[in-house]
């Protein structure tokens, strides 16, 4: 049995040292190396139309080098996966206490090679212009790129090339699907989604790298140096609980500068203003959003006769609305949590609007007042902590860290803003400022 075992892993660490031979030049990560399947995953059509699509959508309007893509991204998510792999298996550091972990000991290559999958194409069924149409009604991301791994020209790709099983690299990806795998597929979900994932690592080091911003690097050798296998995912050491204090700042800084920037957040309304209404006049169904790029995203839109769909063509001719009012987001507030919901928020739209022509004594089009709400953020500490010396684990919120829960909700406090956002009329302005926009916006309607 125990040659058995060791057989298994041998595979698995030769599969991540040996097997991954066809480089791919990266200006973050330098060079990443993929298998000979994964390249001919990385090549099939649904992958390669990642390009089209920027990985922060409107934000190049802010910082112009911010023309990334999820294809890039993913990319990345992918070589911080393989590199999580082999540090967790202890062969970076001969760590033989690592190797005899009973859950590395249940990894099989089949599993190791469906997480290295999930991790190269978990943004498969990704929409166009980053998170502008992420709470319009559409279904989960994760859920649409499950359905295409298992379509037949990408499941049949995944296990011919690959060597492994479509549906166990679906259920990695989608967590309402079930798999025959599942002391593993735990483990590979929580390394894919977690406090400290390759999607977190890649996403927060590339974005700052294409903003030009320092915010968001990480120190990766580090953190993948102190972090040890769990059953359930992974835990970080002791030493390495700054790895973690640096990415929930870091988390905190790039939304404030760069995520939730007041321009970015401005374009991002106005075209979500345009979906919601089109989805609610029947102008568009939730299929027509999905699988589309950049490119066909925008040109859907320009070639249908929809007066809303104006607010779409500004934002591609950057001529946004303007920051009329904001207050911040109070989770007692009976009106605030009510236009959390964006049906509630268009009707609350809707007659603020008419408050506004009465004083105006014309008609106001329905795009002309937007109220951004921005989603809830998680700051994960979820996150078990080795002590290396007694080999005690406990909660993150037991350990020494500045960063407890309630200063992480202070951070998701003080960023959280509802605004209002208008076309930059001078009498529109000094309606709302008649009506007292600030405070209908904290207080609601008289």
């Amino acid at each position: 049995m125990l040659f058995t075992i060791m057989d298994g892993l041998s595979a698995v660490i030769n599969h991540l040292s040996s097997e991954h031979s066809e480089p791919i030049k990266d200006p973050v990560w330098k060079n990443i190396r993929l298998s000979r399947g994964l390249l001919r995953i990385a090549s099939h059509e649904a992958f390669q139309k990642l390009n089209g699509i920027r990985q922060l959508g409107p934000t190049y309007l802010v910082y112009p080098g911010a023309t990334h893509t999820r294809l890039n991204h993913s990319l990345g998510v992918f070589h911080l996966a393989r590199r999580m792999m082999t540090h967790l298996l202890g062969t970076s550091r001969g760590d033989t206490n690592t190797t005899s972990h009973p859950v590395v000991t249940s990894l099989t290559l089949e599993g190791t090679k469906a997480f290295l999958c999930a991790a190269l194409l978990h943004d498969l069924g990704h929409y166009p212009y980053a998170h502008s149409l992420k709470d319009v009604g559409l279904r989960g991301h994760e859920s649409l790129t499950a359905e295409r791994i298992l379509q037949a020209d990408l499941s049949q790709l995944i296990r011919e090339a690959v060597g492994t099983d479509p549906e166990l690299v679906a259920a990695i990806i989608d967590p309402s699907l079930p798999h025959s795998a599942a002391a593993q597929l735990v483990f590979f979900r929580n390394l894919l989604s977690g406090v400290l994932d390759p999607d977190k690592l890649d996403y927060l080091n590339r974005d700052a790298y294409f903003c030009g911003v320092p915010q968001g690097t990480q120190d990766v050798d580090f953190i993948l140096a102190e972090i040890r296998p769990q059953s359930n995912g992974l835990a970080v050491t002791e030493k390495g609980l700054s790895a973690v204090e640096s990415i929930l700042f870091s988390k905190y800084l790039m939304y404030k500068t760069v995520y939730w920037h007041k321009t970015v957040r401005i374009a991002t309304a106005m075209i979500k203003k345009a979906i919601l209404l089109a989805l609610k006049q029947g102008i568009l169904q939730s299929r027509d959003l999905y699988w589309l790029d950049d490119y066909e995203f925008f040109a859907s839109t320009a070639k249908q006769i929809f007066e809303p769909f104006e607010l779409i063509r500004r934002v591609r001719e950057r001529r946004l609305f303007k920051l009329v009012t904001a207050v911040s987001f109070d989770p007692d507030n009976q009106l605030h949590r009510r236009l959390q919901d964006v049906h509630n928020r268009l009707d609350f739209e809707a007659e603020l609007a008419r408050e506004v022509q009465t004083l105006l004594g014309r008609n106001l089009p329905e795009q002309s007042l937007i109220i951004d709400v921005p989603e809830p953020i998680n700051f994960e500490i979820d996150l078990p902590v080795l002590h290396t010396e007694t080999g005690e684990v406990t909660v993150y919120e037991r350990s020494r860290s500045v960063f407890s829960r309630e200063s992480v909700q202070s951070f998701v406090r003080s960023l959280r803003t509802i605004s209002l956002f208008a076309e930059a009329e001078d009498d529109l302005n000094r309606a709302l400022a008649k009506i007292d926009a600030g405070k209908i916006l904290a207080e609601g309607m008289g």
